[in-house]
């Protein structure tokens, strides 16, 4: 997943490269550092350097924390993502004649991908695949809005514009602040069933359960909403329904 990034940097194995792989890793991180990102001074890249130290783990939690990475020691694959799009970044910025030579990604035929904005939103970038701005801003909405982790970022960010748009959206909220003038209703009308003994509390059980059934009629409706929501995915035809999950 990171061959060409590794490719765009000149890297001397990108093919071989196994983030699995301890030693691979440390090395790749020392390397990106030297010869990339090049952050510490020469003189202060002494404990990131020494890959076989016990500390290696701590320097290398300091090293992401010092140039601001969005991603932590446990987030081995997207800290090494992002480590790899800073150096995509600064080696542009030393190298934009290298860049001007890469060819574009061929454009989809697909239509519906023509439609969508975020389909094509970080095709700018040439061999980088992804910015490590977007993800960070993208990981960092999730968080505050509480939307769960997913591998394509592309699809967070689909999930955040629904929720925002459904939610958020100046309508949204509009709709939301109004008053929601309540309709008389008459406790008679209405047979509660049983009889407490106590005429008071005959009528609290009778607001009680008028109650109960305005939940249950908001539970149905969010019932539908999600029948309704299923039922589009199924028909996307870009959704392999029989695997359970949306095909890319």
């Amino acid at each position: 997943m990171f061959r060409r990034k590794l490719t765009a940097l000149d890297y001397h194995n990108p093919d071989g490269f196994d983030s699995k792989d301890e030693t691979q890793f440390r090395n790749c991180i020392v390397w990106l550092e030297d010869q990339k990102i090049r952050h510490y001074k020469i003189e202060d890249r002494g404990n990131l350097r020494n890959i076989l130290s016990s500390e290696w783990p701590k320097a290398y939690q300091n090293y992401l924390q010092d140039v601001s990475c969005p991603f932590g020691v446990q987030e081995r694959h997207e800290a090494l993502d992002w480590l790899l799009g800073l150096s995509v970044r600064f080696d542009y910025g030393d190298n934009v004649e290298k860049y001007k030579q890469c060819e574009p990604r061929a454009a989809s035929s697909n239509s519906d991908k023509a439609m969508d904005p975020l389909v094509n939103l970080d095709s700018a970038l040439c061999l980088t695949g992804d910015s490590p701005d977007f993800k960070a801003g993208v990981m960092a909405l999730s968080n505050i809005l509480k939307i769960q982790r997913h591998d394509d970022y592309l699809v967070m960010l689909k999930a955040i514009r629904i929720l925002i748009q459904e939610r958020l959206s100046p309508e949204a909220i509009t709709k939301a602040s109004q008053k929601r003038e309540g309709i008389p209703v008459s406790l008679d009308k209405h047979i509660l069933g049983f009889d407490t003994g106590d005429a008071t509390l005959n009528e609290a059980a009778q607001i009680l359960r008028l109650l109960h059934v305005e939940e249950l009629r908001e539970l149905q409706t969010k019932i539908n909403e999600a029948i309704v929501a299923v039922q589009a995915i199924i028909a996307d035809p870009k959704t392999d329904h029989r695997l359970g999950k949306v095909g890319r």
